[in-house]
Parts: C-alpha cells; sequence; structure tokens
C-alpha cells in the first residue's frame, strides 16, 4: 500500500473521481438490465402497478389479440405532453404483450397525412386533431381486434383520461378477450336509457354509468310491469323500484330463489327521481320493502344518512351572500366505509352518494348479511323531508347530532332465504301496463331458495347519475367523462361479480384519493358549528327585537308619535348591546378559527419546508464534528 502514499493527492483525487463515474454507469446498466421487469410504485393510489384484475384478464386469454397503436409524430412535436403521454402508453402496452405470453400482439404505427396508415386510423375510427393552418390530422387512439374480427377502439388518447389509462386498456383487451357477454337486465322508472318516461317528456341522454356497463355487459331494458323475469337475462339490475305491481315483485322474487344474482338500487329521497318542472307527482321513495324484509333488510321509512365526517361542502347563499358549509347528506365516502375484504368493493377510492337511505337488518330466516358500506361513526339518521325539494344545509349542519355509530348503506345478501309471497303467486288479474311483457307466471312456486342467493343491494340511486360522480367535457363533438369518484368502477365490480366472474375487479379509475388533514377539519367543524349557533342565537333575538317593535308600533298615539317608556328604551337599549356583543363573539370565533388553522399551516410548513434541511444540516455538522475529533484522537496516539 506504501505505493499509493507516494502518489499524489490531487491525482488520486482525479482516479478516484472516475472511478466513480465508471461505477455509477456500471450500477445502472447493471440494474436496468438485471431489474428490467421489476417496478417499484411509491405513490399512495399505486398509479403506476397493475391491478390484479388485468392480471388475471391478461393470464385467461384464450385467442390472439392485435392492438394497433396510432401515434402521429407532428403531434409530440407541438404538444409535449402528449409525446410523454404516448412513451407511457406504449411501455404500458409493451407490458401487457409481455405477461400474456404472445396473446396480444402490439403494433406501433405512426400516420402521416395523406399515407396509407391515415386512412387505417381513419377506418378504424380514431378521431384526428388539426395540426396547423394546412389541415393535417394528427393521430393518437388504439385499434383492437381479436381471431373471430371483433373489434374495440379508443378513438384519442386525452391526457384528462391518463389517470385511467391502465382501466381503458385493459377494457379493450377484456372485450375482445370475451366477446359473449353477461346479459344484464335492466329495470327503472328513471329515464336510464335515455329518453323520458313521464311527463314533461323532455328528452335526455343516455346515463353514462349505462355507457360504462356496455362496454362489459350486454344491457336490456326490462318494463317496469311484467309476469315472469325472461329466461335469457344473468343479472337483473333492478334501479328505484317504485308503483310495481305485485305480479312484477313476485316475478323477482322467484327469479331471485331460483338462483337469479340482482343488484338492487333503492332510496328514501332519489334526488334524481324529480321531473325537471319541479313539480313532483309521486315521492321520491322506493317501494320494495317487501322483498327486501324476506331476504333479510329493510329500507329505514322517510329517513336518509348524514355523516359530518364525509361531508360535501357546498356554496349555500344565506343572507344575501354565498357561504361554504358542510353538506351533510352529500357524503364523499372513502377507504375506511368500506369492507376491504370484498372483492367489490376492496380496491374503490371514493364513493359519492346524496341523501343515501339506510338499511337495517331484519330476523328473516337463513339471510346472511354483510355491509359492504357505511357511513362513519360520526352520523345522524336525518327525516326524508328535511331534503326533499329545497332542504337548507346550513339548517342540518348546525342541528346535526351525532348518533355515534356508523349506518348500513350497501350490503351484500348470502345464505337460503324465504319467499316474500308465501301463499303463492298472486290473485289473477293483468298487469296495468299493456306493454308489459306477459309471459306467465313463474311454472313453479318456490317457497326457498334453491341454493344461497346472491344479492348486492345499495340504498342511494343518485349515485348512478354522472351529475355525482363525473365531469363532461366536450372533445371534437364526443362527450368525454372524466370521474371524480369511482361510482361507475363500483357498479361494474359489483355485475362482474355477480357474474360470477372476478376478471375485472381490480379494474378501477385511478381517481387521485383526497386526502385532508383531518385535524384541520375537525377544528373548522367545530368553530363552525359553535358559529352557526350563535348566528341561529342571533336570529333569534333580531326576531324578538322585532316583535318588540311591532308592539310598540300597535301603540302609536293618535296623533302619530311614538310614545316610549323607561322600560321600552332599557329593553331596546340592552338588546343593541346584547347585538353588539355578540357580533363581537362572531367575529371572535371566526378569527380564533383562523388562528387555529393558521399555526397548524404554519407548523405543516415548517416540518415540509424547513425542518428536514436543518435535520440534515444538523446531522452533517454532527458527522464532520466527528470525524475531526477521531482525526485528532489519532493524530495523538500516533
Amino acid at each position: 500500500m506504501k505505493w499509493l502514499e507516494s502518489i499524489e493527492k490531487s491525482k488520486l483525487g482525479a482516479a478516484g473521481l472516475v472511478l466513480a463515474v465508471v461505477l455509477f454507469f456500471a450500477v445502472n446498466i447493471f440494474s436496468n438490465v438485471t431489474f428490467q421487469d421489476s417496478r417499484l410504485d411509491l405513490t399512495e393510489g399505486k398509479l403506476f402497478t397493475l391491478s390484479q384484475g388485468t392480471l388475471k384478464v391478461l393470464a385467461d386469454i384464450d385467442e390472439p389479440i392485435v392492438i394497433r397503436l396510432f401515434y402521429t409524430k407532428l403531434l409530440g412535436q407541438r404538444s409535449p405532453r402528449h409525446a410523454t403521454y404516448f412513451e407511457r402508453v406504449r411501455e404500458l402496452l409493451e407490458r401487457y404483450a409481455d405477461l400474456s405470453q404472445g396473446k396480444v400482439t402490439l403494433e406501433v404505427i405512426k400516420p402521416e397525412p395523406f399515407s396509407d396508415s391515415e386512412d387505417r386510423a381513419v377506418a378504424a375510427g380514431l378521431q384526428g386533431i388539426p395540426l396547423n393552418d394546412s389541415g393535417d390530422l394528427g393521430y393518437f387512439g388504439l385499434a383492437g381486434a381479436n381471431s373471430t374480427d371483433d373489434r374495440a377502439s379508443i378513438p384519442f388518447f386525452t391526457t384528462e383520461r391518463e389517470t385511467f389509462l391502465e382501466y381503458d386498456l385493459t377494457r379493450i383487451v377484456h372485450t375482445l378477450a370475451n366477446p359473449e357477454r353477461t346479459v344484464v337486465g335492466l329495470m327503472s322508472p328513471l329515464p336510464m336509457d335515455g329518453g323520458a318516461t313521464r311527463p314533461p317528456f323532455n328528452a335526455g341522454p343516455r346515463w353514462a354509468v349505462l355507457d360504462q356497463i356496455s362496454e362489459f355487459f350486454e344491457v336490456r331494458t326490462l318494463p317496469m310491469e311484467l309476469r315472469q323475469i325472461p329466461e335469457d337475462i344473468d343479472i337483473l339490475m333492478l334501479v328505484h323500484p317504485k308503483g310495481m305491481n305485485d305480479f312484477t315483485r313476485y316475478a323477482i322474487d322467484q327469479f331471485v330463489l331460483g338462483g337469479g344474482r340482482a343488484l338492487i338500487f333503492v332510496d328514501a329521497n332519489a334526488e334524481v327521481d324529480v321531473p325537471a318542472d319541479g313539480r313532483m307527482r309521486s315521492l321520491p321513495r322506493s317501494e320494495f320493502n317487501k322483498n327486501l324484509n324476506a331476504w333479510g333488510l329493510n329500507l329505514a321509512d322517510n329517513k336518509v344518512a348524514g355523516d359530518l365526517d364525509t361531508a360535501r361542502r357546498v356554496n349555500v347563499r344565506v343572507g344575501g351572500k354565498m357561504n361554504v358549509v358542510d353538506y351533510v347528506v352529500w357524503l364523499a365516502l372513502g377507504k375506511n366505509n368500506f369492507d376491504a375484504r370484498d372483492a367489490v368493493i376492496g380496491d374503490i377510492l371514493t364513493l359519492n352518494v346524496a341523501s343515501a337511505g339506510i338499511l337495517e337488518k331484519t330476523d328473516a330466516p337463513g339471510a346472511e348479511i354483510q355491509p359492504l358500506i357505511t357511513t362513519g361513526a360520526n352520523a345522524m339518521s336525518i327525516d326524508a323531508e328535511k331534503v326533499m325539494m329545497q332542504p337548507d344545509p346550513v339548517a342540518l349542519f348546525r342541528d346535526f347530532e351525532s348518533g355515534k355509530k356508523p349506518l348500513m348503506l350497501a350490503a351484500r345478501v348470502r345464505g337460503k332465504v324465504k319467499t316474500a309471497f308465501p301463499d303463492g303467486p298472486p290473485p289473477g288479474g293483468t298487469p296495468k301496463n299493456e306493454n308489459a311483457k306477459a309471459g306467465g307466471t313463474p311454472p313453479k312456486h318456490l317457497n326457498e331458495s334453491s341454493g344461497p342467493v346472491n344479492l348486492i343491494v345499495v340504498a342511494d340511486v343518485d349515485m348512478l347519475h354522472e351529475r355525482f360522480w363525473s365531469e363532461i367535457r366536450n372533445l371534437m363533438g364526443q362527450r368525454i367523462f372524466v370521474p371524480f369518484a369511482n361510482n361507475a368502477d363500483f357498479v361494474v365490480n359489483a355485475l362482474d361479480n355477480l357474474g360470477g366472474s372476478d376478471a375485472l375487479i381490480g379494474l378501477r379509475g385511478r381517481t387521485e384519493s383526497a386526502r385532508p388533514f383531518h385535524l384541520v377539519q375537525e377544528i373548522r367543524q367545530a368553530a363552525e358549528r359553535k358559529y352557526r349557533d350563535k348566528e341561529k342565537s342571533l336570529q333569534a333575538k333580531l326576531e324578538d327585537v322585532r316583535s318588540k317593535l311591532e308592539n310598540l308600533q300597535r301603540r302609536r298615539g293618535t296623533e302619530g308619535d311614538m310614545v316610549l317608556n323607561p322600560d321600552d328604551k332599557a329593553a331596546i337599549e340592552d338588546f343593541r348591546i346584547q347585538m353588539i356583543v355578540v357580533r363581537k363573539g362572531l367575529r371572535g370565533v371566526q378569527r380564533e378559527l383562523r388562528r387555529e388553522i393558521d399555526q397548524l399551516d404554519a407548523m405543516l410548513k415548517f416540518f415540509n419546508i424547513a425542518f428536514i434541511p436543518l435535520l440534515l444540516g444538523a446531522a452533517t455538522i454532527v458527522f464532520a464534528l466527528f470525524r475531526r475529533t477521531r482525526r485528532k484522537v489519532r493524530v495523538v496516539t500516533e
């Protein structure tokens, strides 16, 4: 080692630097080759990890699938964001091809203006966007086909759906790998499939959730009055059952007892059941408890669920100005509200519900009830009349009193259950609706299910409508849905699970999970409730003084003069003093609210911005002093 001591320190340092650079590149090349297939995803929502649903879809492919990715290079030059997005799409599709063991083949096509490749993109149904004044179009889409010539496509990869990329790609693969689809029978008095079914008969678009369902299942709309569920229906999706006759209830009962699976949405206050003209012709409540009671559940009469911890913030006009308040019946439910053990809900991040009903267990023999979705413990059962037509979010928030226990919003029903019609089919007669299918009652009456039933019941109808879970944007004349909650994913998961497959259970929109500061939220809610209570007290005092002034006016003299005795003057002066004190108290509460939140915000900023650098700096100084001390000790010893 003496030859090292003879080398100049500068040359030794330069050699060490060169060696470090070589070692750096060597380690990178080795890790790139060795760990090419390894992935480490540290994001909270696991945005870059392939879900189990995708892996199962790829493993179950039985026939070759060809996926053609179209991308115009000029588009990437004009929009670097699209260039980055293309690389991610290509890499993910290459990963799909590797995991499918050759069943998925990827072709990357880069169409140029007026070329054969552009003609292929147009023939595949892709949409181009203008790139320059000459009218040249740029393409960024996907077209897939299987061996039986079934086709599926993504017309254009919009960056607004980048967080849902895996969902969209796996949907294409699943559609091509499973051309024969499960048949879902949809029964609902609501115009879910477009058009209008009641006054004022204004035609509306098809609900977006049906578009999502139709990507995986064959959806058939059934009349609300029938004698028997058609035999080719695999799953019954019943939404907001109301106004049905006993024949239809009996048909549904026998369908379930005979082994049919059902996804049922009921509600104590369906906000989407209000006509456009605002004239309610019937209460927006589902009427299905006769069947539910036999299956172990009951929809609480005239009650909706409120939850302070998951309440959504809404803008409300109070006293002529806009205020932001927690609307305790519009809930943004998260992982803590779901049964993570159930595959239907375990992979969902967020569900939005609106004035949801409350499910209660009954003592029906044989029924096994498994809650899937619940509120938090800070929940309250609220009269449905308070949220019908013109609800007062401020009053609901102000008067909220926690019941200290969670409320059930959705449940799975298993076990062998009894019929809701122990006396057999309803007596003779014909359905009210002449268009109803009268195929006769089921051939054999069942008093008990032939085997364990498989049902999912959800106590909210509004969650199906896109205004509660998605933004709608227009791209080149096409409606693009950008979800901010996983409502549609939950429905697809539930239908797929009821259909006997778990292939799509892991498929979900990778929405960014909202991560509120719970301590900040608790401080704000506590102060705001205190503020609302004082506000209510002040309003009561204002009404009291108005009443007193009216009484004084009625005592006006015949000459029109106002005669106030000393007691009246003292009362009015005392009220003015009280009003000033209350107003000061209100301002004090608001200042205290802002002060506590600002203090917490400052502390969090300190830890996020300054604490870690200071900690590292301190550790560096301590380490340097330690090394210096050791060096001195070594010199003294020598």
